[in-house]
């Protein structure tokens, strides 16, 4: 994945004093580019200082049946100027070797895939946009105390095009007294690191996730790493480079940039609202081929989440000049629209008897014997599917925590409305037995 398209955005901050903290007497208070510098050189297994290394990983998606988020990953690494990739999944696979300034790159598929491009930056290049990073003023605490404590950089910047007005999210967190990198968060770019196991000089996070979307919580696993380079150094070397018009390259572009790309795109439709604010602003991450059609929409931020789906799916089928800069290149960009909707029917509360009659699969949590009655609130889609349970009358922590593990087991028949599948929250009681 390129980052050179971050660069805009970032260095609107640069000056800014963001992040600054104050620990306890045992906490270490680092500047933010050491609090960088501390994290990679930590766990960054592509350094000119790290071992020659073997790597696989796969990647599945934990939130969903969609069987076409799912990739292998071999790695075989000598130094930054000499290695060999591998990436095989359903619609793409590429070999990729590096030698020096060659490179030889070989594509099944005339399409690399954003969800796939930010997990493999994630396991090699955990932070692309490093360099930005150091050009921040401000500080991090790193705890002395525990690794389960963290310290993150939250910040927001403003997006949109005149006079449409919105917020981007960015989070940077450092993990335990170590200062591990453990969550990246911007527009174009999501990776969460956890399980970090030995290797080497190296502490490496074996499993990396990316929540690109409710239904889309994408897993990479680190399943071998090991020292194993072959000694065939043959196999590190580039007889014939591939001209960069041939390679798939990817830019983050401006908004602005994008918006003069695109072909006549219609206006966006919104849809009554149910809950919500009616008005408001939302975001969405797209990510075009090289002829500009959009291949991948992904939801950024939104002050009406229930509204980000319909947005995605009519974005889906714009279609933008291509982005040339110097070849041409995948492009992508964050775009916001300002929304304004008509107020819609209110989604039906049903009663735990009304619930429980849709029901056909159901689950009783894990608690006390003497436990009082407890009431929790699920939300289930059209299709029967659950998609979240809230808390509303403030069950204790345990109990909640019992009563979703619970619910995410049962399943529904889909609710219908005047004939028609429909959405539907309820009131879900829980008794002891």
């Amino acid at each position: 994945m390129s980052t050179r398209g971050l660069k805009p955005i970032i260095l609107l901050l640069l000056g800014c004093v963001v992040g600054v903290t104050h620990g306890r007497a045992q906490d270490r208070t680092l500047t933010i580019a050491d609090a960088v510098d501390n994290a990679l050189k930590q766990s960054q297994l592509t350094l000119p200082d790290s071992a020659p290394f073997h790597l696989k990983a796969t990647i599945a998606n934990t939130a969903g049946s969609n069987g076409d988020y799912k990739a292998e990953i071999e790695e075989y690494w000598l130094s930054p100027q000499r290695w060999r990739r591998t990436i095989e999944s359903p619609a793409f696979s590429q070999t990729l070797l590096v030698e020096g300034e060659k490179i030889s790159e070989t594509d099944r598929g005339d399409y690399y895939p954003f969800w796939l491009s930010d997990l493999v930056t994630a396991i090699f290049d955990p932070l692309p946009m490093q360099q930005q990073l150091r050009g921040f003023k401000g500080a991090v605490t790193i705890s002395g105390e525990s690794e389960d404590d963290y310290s993150c950089l939250n910040f927001s910047i403003p997006a949109g095009i005149p006079p449409v007005h919105g917020e981007l999210p960015y989070a940077f967190c450092f993990r335990g007294k170590s200062g591990l990198l453990q969550d990246v968060v911007t527009p174009g770019y999501k990776a969460h690191f956890e399980d970090y196991k030995p290797f080497k000089n190296r502490m490496v996070a074996r499993r990396i996730s990316a929540q690109l979307a409710p239904d889309a919580n994408l897993e990479a696993t680190i399943i071998a790493l090991d020292v194993l380079v072959p000694g065939d150094r043959s196999l590190f070397s580039v007889g014939q480079p591939t001209p960069p018009a041939a390679q798939l390259k990817s830019q983050q572009v401006a908004e602005s940039m994008a918006r003069n790309l695109a072909a006549a795109p219609p206006a966006i439709v919104w849809p009554p609202v149910r809950e919500g604010k009616r008005s408001g602003a939302l975001s969405l991450l797209i990510s075009a081929d090289k002829l500009g059609k959009v291949r991948e929409v992904w939801p950024v931020a939104s002050d009406n989440p229930e509204l980000t789906e319909g947005a995605r799916q009519q974005v889906m089928q714009w279609r933008f000049q291509p982005y040339v800069n110097g070849v041409p290149m995948q492009m992508q960009s964050v775009l916001t629209f300002a929304f304004d909707a008509m107020q819609g029917s209110p989604i039906p509360l049903l009663s735990n008897t009304e619930a429980r009659k849709l029901a056909t699969h159901e689950v009783d949590p894990h608690v006390p014997k003497g436990t009082q009655p407890f009431t929790l609130r699920i939300r289930v889609d059209e299709r029967g599917k659950l998609v979240r349970v809230l808390n509303p009358n403030n069950a204790p922590p345990d109990l909640y925590s019992a009563g979703e593990k619970a619910l995410q087991q049962w399943k529904f028949r889909p609710y219908l409305h005047d004939g028609k599948p429909d959405i539907f929250d309820a009131d879900i009681v829980f008794k002891r037995h």
